[in-house]
């Protein structure tokens, strides 16, 4: 693993995704500047960060021996501007991410990586929005982020050489291995998990099996490590659907199309673990 000389991120949005990969990143020593809209936001993310800490020291997750970086949370947006790197965390809405990121582009110095954590969002889809795309580049991180080792990192048609070796260096930096692949709809994992848990859901829609058996059987019979559906209830039901939208929308594939449960958990509010009830319940929100 590499050391952290250097490093200085800042994320860009303070939910679930942005303060699980701020937890992997002040756990590495390195400082973290976490922007949000409202400082109630800030605040729920900062009590996250702090439980995430303390159960990623119990898992033996972050290295031994190394102080936490110092976390700076702000809703103001150019303190971005002295980042050795910054990864765009919001929703995973294409328009939105574009707006964000042409709004970092243009704060911070030239050369800064700019990093889209999307788990879906063609990258070249995105580089119209910043002032120098050659710096653009996505990244797709697990949740929970602290606790998985790989990484997702997808380049786009015009990111330069610099910007993937700075990101796989940060990367190192957080003993995390980056996998390369090339800009598309979904790239790999989210292309062929996503239908998958669609799918998983469209079997219980129809009667077919319990949401308890089309776990135990992807388990028991496949190797799955947790099931489709308790899998889709921690990636977050809303997020699964507007991933498949965009998965829908960019390749035509039926399997892409969110089915009707899926749908209907997310109108009802059921959106996972993070609001304590999905395919499963939880007994509260995550805090």
């Amino acid at each position: 693993m590499n050391e952290p000389i250097g490093h200085q991120v800042a994320i860009v949005g303070a939910g679930v995704m942005g303060s699980g990969i701020a937890t992997l990143v002040l756990g590495h020593g390195i400082p973290v500047v976490l922007v949000d809209v409202d400082e109630t936001t800030l605040d729920d993310a900062r009590g996250r960060i702090t439980q995430q800490l303390r159960h990623a020291q119990l898992m033996g997750a972050l290295p031994a021996g190394r102080a936490t970086g110092e976390l700076v949370t702000t809703v103001s947006l150019p303190e971005v501007a002295d980042a050795t790197a910054v990864i765009e965390a919001i929703t995973e809405a294409p328009e939105a991410k574009a707006k964000v990121l042409a709004d970092i582009s243009a704060v911070v110095r030239p050369g800064t990586p700019l990093i889209s954590n999307t788990s879906g969002i063609p990258i070249a889809e995105l580089a119209d929005a910043v002032t120098r795309p050659e710096e653009l580049l996505g990244t797709h991180f697990m949740n929970p982020s602290y606790l998985i080792k790989m990484v997702e990192v997808s380049r786009g048609p015009h990111t330069g050489d610099a910007a993937v070796d700075a990101v796989v260096a940060l990367l190192g930096a957080m003993d995390r291995r980056a996998v390369l692949v090339q800009d598309a709809p979904g790239f790999v994992t989210s292309r062929l998990l996503h239908p998958m848990i669609n799918a998983a859901a469209r079997i219980v829609g129809e009667g077919t099996a319990t949401v308890e058996a089309v776990d135990e059987l992807m388990e028991g019979c496949l190797g799955h490590p947790t099931g489709p559906l308790r899998t889709g209830d921690l990636i977050g039901l809303d997020n699964l659907a507007d991933s498949l939208a965009v998965l829908y929308e960019r390749t035509g594939d039926e399997a892409c199309k969110p089915c009707d449960l899926l749908l209907a958990k997310v109108r009802d509010g059921d959106l996972g673990r993070k609001s304590g009830r999905g395919f499963y319940s939880y007994g509260k929100a995550m805090s």
